[in-house]
């Protein structure tokens, strides 16, 4: 459950703290007090709207899956939004994404706005049927299971098939390439560093004729040897020095030269050519290592486009197995949702009566496999597409829908958040409506907007929404607040005794 909330200059609210109960939680109030506002500032701290607001915070108790979500758990789950330049949201003082924030909030908040169909789509009324199904018999969930990995391994086989079929029309264009490739990095067949010892054989045989001169130059030098040794001798002074440089140089240019001269045994052009080949390879398809890499991929690629036929027969015999085995599961699914059609009819038309409804149909129409089943759901009332009820049946509807949901499931600790669930209904009608939404309330935290005196007074918290000078506040009423404002609900501004005594006695039924 929410157990407060709190806001921060939001609109016409300048600043709210708010305690909430569990049940049925009521905010009323005249027309333009500002309880949409608010109901809008609640979901924005959830992430489901965007609020003008500069601060929003809600303490809930719910145990909450955060660890997906790389947050921390705490005592309690604190949501936080703050707006100063931009909007940015916080579960237990930690950053998160609007979209995250809303996913993890729908585990546990339910917001039903007006006109929502979201209870008849498809999707959810399978997922109602089942539910029904599996408490009634633990066999049919195991159909469900059955059914789905029938459906994902015959997907998976017919995209492979389906892959297949399309390289098929292109395979001769494809081997040709992958066949062009291997023999063009093949008939270069490049080594590992061969490259760079390439390059640096191609310095030293630019420079061969700088190298060559150089040493020419340079060996005048021993022409003077004989002469320096002697004037050494003169001098007292040793030579053993001098003699080992003089080696040293004699022998560095004759290692050059033999360098050299092997240089001239070796076609230079054809090393050029070389370089030149690796280069283009490297241009196209990166290093050598990554070269040799895909070389290997398209050896894989050639060999599998020549095995394409076998590999497609294989393919078509395992698809037409698998879709027998899901048209099997799918017969067993649909035989088992047919089952429980009619007693989940009962139990949504049971919640119809109690809001002066006549029955609706829940009906099943066969399609082919997909990934819920062989079948889609609907529902009308009275032969009426739900798009074409009245807002009021549109409600109560959707409100069965809710209540058989709550009763099959059993549940505790959620949030349900309805945007006056109660419009365009007769007295009548609205205390039916009511009557519903506090047998929900034993297991839901349910915040309602209302206009109607029959839910406000089935209310475990009601809550009053007034603005004056253009600043609107909220207040939690008392029971003689409740009797004032249940009176206002019934009569108008000019409130008459024979509206307290109304109030009164609602509030005295509904306690």
């Amino acid at each position: 459950m929410i157990e407060s909330f709190s806001l921060k200059e939001h609109l016409s609210f300048r600043e709210e703290n708010l305690r909430f109960k569990n049940g049925l939680i009521v905010f009323s109030g005249p027309s333009g007090a500002g309880k949409s506002l608010f109901f809008n500032a609640l979901l924005s701290v959830f992430g489901f709207n965007v609020s003008d607001a500069a601060l929003l915070e809600a303490v809930a108790d719910n145990e909450l899956s955060l660890d997906e979500y790389g947050i921390e758990k705490e005592a309690v789950t604190i949501f936080k939004f703050v707006k100063q330049k931009s909007a940015r949201y916080f579960v237990n003082s930690q950053n998160i994404s609007q979209k995250a924030l809303k996913q993890l909030a729908s585990s546990f908040v339910s917001y039903l706005s007006l006109r929502d169909a979201g209870e008849f789509e498809n999707s959810s009324l399978l997922a109602l049927l089942d539910t029904y199904a599996a408490k009634n018999d633990p066999s049919h969930a195991q159909k469900i299971v059955f059914y789905k990995e029938c459906y994902e391994k015959f997907i998976q086989i017919k995209s492979s098939l389906e892959k297949i079929k399309a390289e098929e029309t292109k395979i001769n264009e494809l081997k040709e390439f992958a066949a062009y490739e291997i023999s063009k990095i093949e008939s270069v067949n490049p080594k590992i560093g061969e490259d760079e010892e390439l390059i640096e054989f191609k310095k030293r045989v630019s420079k061969k004729e700088k190298i060559q001169e150089a040493i020419a130059q340079a060996e005048v030098i021993f022409e003077s040897e004989h002469a320096v040794n002697s004037a050494l001798d003169l001098m007292g002074q040793e030579s053993a020095l001098f003699d080992e440089a003089m080696n040293f140089l004699r022998a560095a240019f004759e290692e050059e030269t033999q360098k050299i001269s092997e240089l001239e045994d070796i076609d230079i052009e054809s090393v050029l050519d070389r370089i030149e080949q690796i280069r283009v390879l490297k241009n196209r398809f990166g290093s050598i290592e990554e070269i040799q890499e895909h070389l290997k991929r398209r050896k894989e690629e050639l060999a599998h486009y020549e095995n394409i036929s076998f590999e497609k027969k294989s393919l078509e015999a395992n698809l037409e197995k698998l879709n027998c085995s899901l048209n099997t599961a799918a017969l067993e699914l649909s035989s088992s949702r047919e089952k429980f059609l009619k007693p989940l009819e009962k139990f949504i038309n049971d919640y119809l009566e109690k809001m002066y409804l006549k029955p609706c149909s829940v009906n099943i129409s066969k399609t082919l496999p997909y990934d819920l089943g062989a079948e889609e759901i609907n529902i009308t009332l009275q032969d009426t597409e739900i798009k074409k009820i009245s807002a009021g049946e549109f409600n109560r509807l959707r409100l069965s829908l809710i209540a058989v949901a709550n009763e099959i499931k059993a549940h505790s600790g959620g949030v349900l958040i309805l945007d006056e669930i109660d419009s365009n209904l007769s007295g009548k009608e609205s205390m039916s409506v009511a009557n519903v939404l506090k047998e929900i309330s034993a297991n839901y935290q349910i915040f309602a907007i209302s206009h109607h005196p029959q839910l406000s007074s089935c209310a475990d918290q009601h809550f009053l929404v007034l603005k004056k000078d253009n600043e609107s506040h909220i207040k939690e009423l008392d029971e003689e607040d409740r009797i004032e404002e249940l009176s206002r609900m019934i009569s108008g501004a000019n409130i008459t005794d024979k509206a307290r005594e109304f109030a009164k006695s609602l509030r005295r039924d509904n306690r």
